[in-house]
């Protein structure tokens, strides 16, 4: 007798072979990709790897005691998590929170992390051609996570580092 998992597996393998295939998009080695997204004045990017998910703003419970920057914690689908308030953690500046707002959660030890942004551009390729000097976008506390940056879209986007954002010790140290 079969389980019902075993029935699942055969019904998934059966499908499978029946599927139409799309055809493959060939994107060049030397294509970098990632999702973009807005903090204050500047257009960032993350790597795919480093954004676990895109959520609207969940509601948030303050935690006395905190950093500023940390907006309370937040529940999603029963995980609890921290919600930090990435502009002001950045820019010293509190970022205005709207209807629709997004979160990026990231993966750090320990836990999720969700991380407001300003505006949410979505998926963003740059060719290696496209590569710019991150100087200009990599200033004050930005210094430490851009090393990266491209051109496209008629703005200039800073590789924005999250597992660095994740490192570092006063982004992990949240008691005021």
């Amino acid at each position: 007798m079969r389980t019902p998992f075993d029935i699942l597996s055969d019904y998934e393998r059966r499908s499978l072979a029946h599927a139409v295939q799309l055809p493959a998009r060939e994107l060049g080695r030397d294509v970098w990709r990632g999702v973009g997204y807005r903090i204050g004045r500047r257009r960032l990017v993350s790597q795919f790897g480093e954004v676990v998910e895109i959520l609207p703003m969940p509601p948030v419970t303050p935690v006395p005691g905190a950093q500023p920057w940390l907006l309370g914690i937040g529940n999603v689908r029963g995980n609890l998590f921290p919600v930090i308030d990435l502009k002001l953690f950045l820019e010293g500046e509190r970022t205005v929170l709207h209807e629709g707002q997004r979160v990026l959660i990231m993966r750090q030890q320990g836990g999720d992390v969700a991380l407001t942004i300003d505006e949410l551009y979505g998926q963003r390729s740059f060719g290696e051609e496209q590569a710019i000097d991150p100087a200009p976008l990599a200033q004050g506390r930005y210094a430490h996570f851009i090393d990266r940056a491209f051109h496209g879209d008629d703005a200039d986007w800073g590789v924005f580092s999250l597992s660095r954002l994740a490192r570092t010790p006063e982004f992990r140290q949240a008691a005021a």
